[in-house]
């Protein structure tokens, strides 16, 4: 199964070093494979330091894009935590 949607970034510094981590522990137990695209550029969103090299600042527009057995759940999640500023 494969699951895209659209995330407007809300924190105030961006996709910086806490989100990047937050997203990364969130997706470790996960079976599906995650990108993020912003600006043209794919990246794998397992990765903190792929995640903090898209420098997506506050405002941005990312991609994300889960394939895979729990791609519907790891999605529902991860927009939760978009929408939510990941509790900043």
């Amino acid at each position: 199964m494969k699951v895209s949607r659209k995330v407007k970034i809300k924190n105030a510094l961006g996709l910086h070093v806490r989100p990047a981590t937050i997203i990364v522990k969130m997706l470790q137990g996960s079976k599906c494979s995650v990108h993020f695209t912003h600006k043209k550029e794919m990246i794998n969103a397992k990765s903190i330091m792929s995640i903090l090299m898209l420098a997506a600042a506050k405002n941005s527009v990312i991609a994300i894009d889960t394939e895979g057995e729990d791609a519907e759940a790891v999605m529902v999640a991860l927009v939760d935590a978009f929408e939510q500023s990941f509790g900043e």
